[in-house]
């Protein structure tokens, strides 16, 4: 089932089961959602520093909570919410990703090319790459930023 950790996470089971395994849940996600992704431990542990922040496991799990509408989300950006609600177009330039092993819950393009009154293009890239396009593709991630202002 697609996305069942966040389900996971809306149970006080969830939280103190991802703050005492954060390491092990987090590698496990990064290899179902980039299932070809040959990344090693290194690559691992330069990353797995920021869930050591004391305020990882609090965030993440209000974060799936929030989507769940299990709990309130900052009153402040209720504004901002009732604009994003009504699911204005973008107007700026924008190139979407997509990798061709990206095993993450996603749309197709198709779904959401609409919502783009602007210049617009999207791109697949291929080669056996999944969720983490900056890390797994960090060149055609890198010519997508440079080319956006080039569209």
């Amino acid at each position: 089932m697609a996305w069942w950790y966040q389900f996971y996470f809306a149970t006080e089971r969830g939280r103190l089961g991802y703050q005492a395994n954060t390491r092990d849940f987090v590698r496990l996600i990064w290899e179902t959602a980039s299932p070809t992704w040959q990344f090693d431990d290194a690559i691992f542990a330069r990353s797995a520093t920021a869930f050591e922040n004391p305020d990882h496991v609090a965030i993440t799990v209000h974060n799936y909570r929030w989507r769940l509408g299990l709990v309130e989300g900052e009153s402040r950006f209720d504004a901002f919410e009732e604009i994003l609600a009504k699911s204005p177009l973008i107007t700026i330039p924008t190139i979407t990703l997509e990798g061709d092993q990206n095993a993450a819950p996603h749309p197709e393009p198709e779904a959401y090319a609409g919502m783009f009154s602007g210049k617009y293009q999207h791109r697949n890239i291929t080669g056996g790459i999944g969720h983490n396009l900056p890390q797994e593709a960090p060149e055609d991630f890198a010519q997508a930023i440079i080319d956006v202002d080039r569209l």
